[in-house]
């Protein structure tokens, strides 16, 4: 990956994908890599990746495939190996804030799940690591909130192994299990938002459904431990598959351009280790199909080609492992078949059940060995326990442990813990789990693990057989993983088991270059003037004279059916020696062409400019010659002109200065005579206006003579007419600055500054307070015009009279407390009235045998009083308005009403009504108004503490004491004989 990154091209876009994909190898490695006792930092999955690339060969995106995560290394490690990389990298590298969000802690030691004898590797610094997968997350796409989800989930991992459970035996006899410490439980359901109740009884119980039946059985210790380890890997196989989703998701090509594909297969080797568990079963398997696909198109392939080319050939024998896979992948009698069946089959299976299977279908199968099988040779076998079988494979003799086989096969998850993953706040693991949700139980049986993996392995090989393969061999030159140490008898084993000494045989018996007639002539044809620029035969015709006519010898090449072959590399080297040598001259030519084409096409233009610039030129001097001529014109004709019009001017001006001279003199005598006629004017006009002063004088003396006469009588009457009006203007003025509030309530009011403006002040208070109340009354709606009135008929009628009436009077009269239109309970009830509903409410109806109360529906129309049952909505009694009389309560504070019917009406046949409601107020006010408006007479209110109720025939007294509640504050009522209902009023 990093080669590739290294020759592809720059950009800001190529950087970032590049990016990307070098950065996703960090992330895998970290939750998909471990240590073994051979390596330090092995791949414990497949990983097969298609990188995308556009026409210039820069990388567009990928996508990964993953197979077969070694799940079983979450929860039991082998001696000298560790758990995967990202909960060492997680504990150590993890801040002291993170550790306390995840209730994690960086002793080793208290998590089950960890070995901690291998937990430190030299070299491998933990810390650094987790801090490169953060900073990978990030560069990948990881959004701040999925990488702490992911956290979160492997947190949950490491502490689900610290469960521990206890047994405890039932009644019944049977076995269950109880946790011993519930905390790990508790800080697990904290993590991961899940119901700790459901998460406990998931590992005490299991749930089996089959049809219609739904049977639940307790667990007892073993299982329970079981189910704790089949959650953990589930947990983290299906967390790894995610994180491999969203890379893809980040890393996918985002065009839609046609582009070419390189697959990199990374993958795990051969294993054999002391203990060979179902794992290594299924990976040496694996490498089985990819040493399969290596003959068939090494080996074997290229061996068939040289006889379907009629080339001469000598056969070269190799060792073919289709008889292993086969043993492995056969469908009714392979390993797997067997497994699966084995799995399948009802009543007990164990693995020991599942090897004798084997001893009996397999014992003759060559590549086949175990100890309990029919075949003899094998039965006094130290080196083959009896719980064991060996596969001779390609590499080598394997020796299986049976023991895991069925359970790891079966890789089964109970429901109820995939129910309680489900069911998680945790929106990452609720994802995880999606056959949880009970909406989509599914009772078929889930795939088993081996068969999973064999269909998966069948598509690699389908894509692998779709691409032209290169292998890159690892061979490894000691078991110690150390450097300049070099074990030749393990790299000769390796050379043999991996088909090497057979590909190189092949090789050199062979021919190293072959192509098809077609394209071999297309890239060599200018080598050969009788093939150049076009050869109209045959290609393979073609291409003889071209190696006849280059003189190539003939031991160097073979023709085949369709294709050229060439035995030696340094004849094709020649070759495109020689095709580069002429690509060179070719392309001389070409320049030699081009450039003469173009000082030619270079100098047709320059002609051309010239003969336009040429005849440009010669417009631009005509042009330039006229307007110099024209100018000159110009200017002798403006001296001219200019000469004419100066003796005209001179001739006009001495006209002018003469009749200018006559106009002057005629204008002097003429002001001359002006100023003495307005001389003239002013001392007459002064004559006259001193004549008027004195005359005016003469009257004013004659006035004031004949007024001191009448001025002392008159004079104080004025003055006090005069304060008078400037007292009250300024009383005015002050008021307009001193104005209350424009609200109804405010008490406030000027003083009154003056004794004898005391009515006044008074009466533009009133005015005033008529005139802010007029404006209050303006602002409302009729609705609230029509709450205000009831409002004001309530205090008519209860004011002073009913100790209840204060506590009504801040409570807005609602009318309809119960929703009937809206409430689906009340749709039959609703449908039965036709009339709009002024109130409804739920009231308490008085028994009057016994005092006791039954909660009714009180319904009031325009036209009706309506009593219905609370529960059903079913109407009880229905009274017209005309035949309510009169409405009874007490003076005190309680909510106790009687509606008085007509004697002889059809409603009273059973009695009066007495009831008890929380807004008696409200309820007798609007029973008043309705009863008005509709009958035009004033329905009767009583108030009085003693009243009769008709019950029937009998008239029945109710009477309102102050006693001492029990219930507190609320009033109660006992009947005390036949014709006496006490209400005790707190």
């Amino acid at each position: 990956m990093s080669y590739v990154a290294a020759v592809c091209g720059k950009g800001a876009e190529v950087n970032q994908v590049k990016e990307q994909l070098l950065q996703s190898n960090p992330v895998l490695e970290a939750f998909g890599n471990a240590k073994t006792v051979r390596n330090d930092n092995s791949s414990r999955f497949g990983k097969y990746m298609d990188i995308e690339f556009d026409f210039k060969g820069d990388p567009l995106g990928g996508v990964i495939s993953n197979y077969l995560l070694e799940k079983s290394r979450v929860v039991k490690q082998p001696r000298g190996e560790r758990n995967f990389h990202v909960f060492y990298q997680l504990l150590s590298g993890a801040s002291e804030e993170l550790l306390y969000k995840l209730k994690l802690e960086r002793d080793f030691s208290r998590y089950n799940y960890l070995s901690l004898d291998s937990a430190k590797v030299n070299g491998v610094d933990d810390a650094a690591n987790f801090r490169t997968v953060r900073n990978a997350m990030q560069i990948v796409g990881f959004l701040d909130h999925e990488a702490e989800a992911v956290l979160e989930v492997v947190a949950a991992v490491l502490k689900l192994g610290n469960i521990e459970f206890k047994p405890e035996s039932r009644v019944n006899g049977l076995d269950e299990s109880k946790i011993k410490d519930k905390n790990e439980l508790k800080e697990i359901c904290e993590l991961t938002s899940i119901d700790q109740v459901v998460l406990e009884r998931a590992f005490s119980f299991r749930t089996v459904e089959a049809k219609q039946e739904k049977v639940s059985t307790t667990l007892n210790v073993a299982q329970a431990y079981y189910a704790r380890d089949a959650l953990a890997k589930n947990l983290y196989s299906r967390l790894f598959s995610w994180l491999v989703n969203r890379i893809n998701e980040s890393i996918k090509a985002q065009t839609k351009v046609r582009k070419k594909v390189m697959g990199v297969l990374d993958i795990y080797g051969f294993e054999i280790f002391e203990d060979n568990s179902f794992e290594q079963f299924i990976i040496n398997y694996c490498n089985e199909k990819l040493q399969q696909i290596f003959i068939e198109l090494t080996l074997k392939e290229e061996q068939e080609e040289y006889i379907r080319e009629d080339i001469e050939w000598t056969h070269i024998d190799y060792f073919n492992n289709a008889i292993i896979c086969d043993l492995i992948e056969n469908n009714t009698n392979g390993i797997l078949a067997m497994l699966d069946e084995e799995c399948l089959r009802p009543g007990t299976v164990t693995d020991e059940t599942f090897l004798e299977k084997l001893n009996q279908v397999c014992a003759t199968h060559q590549h086949f060995e175990s100890r309990m099988s029919k075949c003899s040779r094998f039965l006094n076998d130290t080196t083959l326990p009896h719980s064991c079988f060996r596969i001779q494979h390609y590499a080598g003799k394997v020796l299986y442990q049976v023991e895991g086989f069925v359970d790891k096969n079966n890789d089964l998850l109970y429901r109820d813990l995939s129910q309680a993953m489900w069911k998680a706040g945790h929106s990452l693991i609720k994802s995880l789990f999606p056959e949880g949700n009970p909406a989509k139980v599914n009772l078929k049986r889930p795939p088993t693990a081996g068969s999973q993996f064999k269909a998966s392995v069948a598509t690699l090989m389908r894509n692998l057989q779709t691409k032209n393969p290169n292998y890159i061999r690892c061979i490894k030159p000691n078991d110690k993983k150390a450097a300049h140490i070099f074990n030749e008898s393990l790299v000769c084993h390796q050379i043999r088991y991996l088909g090497l000494l057979e590909n190189v045989r092949v090789r050199r018996a062979g021919y190293a270059f072959r192509q098809a007639y077609e394209p071999c002539l297309e890239r060599y044809k200018m080598l050969c003037k009788q093939t150049w620029p076009h050869w109209k035969g045959p290609a393979r015709s073609g291409v003889e004279v071209l190696f006849n006519e280059l003189e190539i010898p003939v031991e160097e090449h073979s023709f085949g059916r369709s294709k050229i072959f060439i035995r030696n590399p340094r004849t094709l080297f020649q070759l495109e020696d020689l095709r580069k040598q002429r690509l060179e001259d070719l392309a001389t030519l070409i320049q030699k062409i081009y450039r003469g084409w173009k000082c030619r096409t270079h100098f047709l233009l320059m002609k051309r400019s010239q003969v336009v610039i040429a005849a440009w030129y010669r417009r631009y001097a005509q042009q330039k010659r006229y307007q110099q001529i024209k100018s000159s014109a110009l200017v002798i004709q403006s001296y001219i002109r200019g000469w004419k019009a100066r003796k005209i001017l001179r001739e006009l001006k001495h006209q002018k200065r003469c009749k200018e001279a006559a106009t002057t003199i005629a204008a002097y005598w003429h002001g001359t005579q002006a100023r003495r006629e307005l001389k003239r004017l002013k001392e007459e006009a002064r004559r006259k206006h001193a004549v008027a002063v004195i005359w005016a004088y003469w009257l004013g003396l004659k006035v004031r003579r004949e007024y001191r006469k009448f001025f002392r009588a008159n004079a104080g009457k004025k003055i006090y007419e005069f304060t008078l009006q400037r007292i009250v203007q300024k009383y005015l003025l002050e008021m307009k600055n001193k104005m209350p509030s424009l609200s109804p309530i405010d008490k406030n009011w000027p003083s009154r500054p003056y004794l004898f403006l005391d009515s006044t002040h008074k009466e533009l208070k009133r005015i005033f307070h008529l005139w802010r109340c007029k404006k209050y009354r303006d602002q409302f709606t009729d609705q609230q015009k029509l709450i205000y009135e009831e409002k004001l008929e309530a205090s008519e009628l209860f004011k002073d009279k009913k100790a209840l009436y204060p506590s009504s009077v801040g409570q807005p009269f609602q009318g309809a407390y119960l929703e009937i239109n809206k409430n689906p309970k009340y749709k039959k009830l609703k449908d039965a009235i036709e009339e709009k509903i002024i109130i409804a409410e739920v009231v308490n109806k008085i028994n009057r045998a016994n005092g006791k109360s039954t909660s009714r529906i009180f319904l009031l129309t325009n036209n009706n009083l309506l009593l219905a049952d609370q529960k059903s909505g079913q109407i009880k009694s229905e009274v017209p308005l005309v035949d309510v009389t009169k409405v009874s309560m007490s003076s005190q504070n309680d909510g106790f009403f009687a509606v008085h019917l007509k004697e002889g009406s059809e409603a009273a046949s059973k009695g009066d009504f007495l009831f008890s409601s929380d807004h008696l107020i409200e309820m007798a006010t609007k029973l008043y108004r309705t009863t008005l408006s509709q009958t035009k007479q004033k329905l009767n209110i009583e108030i009085s503490d003693e009243f009769l109720v008709q019950f029937r025939q009998d008239k029945v007294c109710v009477k309102f004491i102050q006693g001492n509640q029990k219930n507190g504050s609320v009033p109660t009522c006992k009947r005390k004989n036949n014709r006496l209902l006490e209400v005790a009023v707190p």
